[in-house]
């Protein structure tokens, strides 16, 4: 059974027009069972918003930065789909630039601009010290928007409501 698939195809089945996307890609934000958990119920809960990935991985990973109307499936740690979501605007950002409506529409924690600073440079931090370097004030953060477009719970209501 591929939770991931099964996750598109519902998908799918209730958005028709959406029939000619190929599967996209699935993952889950932070680098920690807690964190990655947390977020995708916020991306559930429609509070996450928005992800910070910085240029930095992109040109690491040799990855292209999302584009407006991309679709994402956001797992949890363990791999299981949460939500689709859809990228609905792309800015570059430097770190010391974030602005404190940017942090709220991130959603994660107490949705301020200093606790948005403190996690995200601990993540930086950490996805870039094996190759020994450092995030700094100038470096830049793709702020990617996003909607959550369905989840796996539309799936489930409709069919309690057709069982009752």
């Amino acid at each position: 059974m591929n939770l991931i698939a099964d996750f598109w195809n519902g998908f799918l089945k209730q958005n028709r027009d959406h029939k000619h996307y190929k599967q996209p890609p699935s993952y889950y934000f932070c680098d920690n069972k807690k964190d990655a958990d947390e977020c995708a119920e916020l991306v559930l809960k429609g509070i996450k918003q928005a992800s910070s990935p910085s240029v930095w991985w992109f040109q690491k990973n040799n990855e292209e930065v999302p584009e407006v109307g991309n679709l994402a499936i956001v797992t949890n740690w363990n791999g299981e789909p949460k939500a689709i979501i859809q990228t609905i605007k792309i800015e570059i950002v430097k770190f010391k630039d974030i602005t404190p409506e940017y942090a709220f529409i991130e959603g994660e924690g107490d949705k301020s601009l200093a606790y948005w600073k403190t996690v995200h440079w601990e993540y930086y931090a950490n996805e870039m010290k094996e190759d020994g370097e450092s995030p700094n004030q100038e470096m830049e953060i793709v702020c990617e928007y996003f909607k959550t477009v369905w989840s796996g719970q539309h799936l489930d209501k409709k069919t309690k409501d057709t069982e009752i």
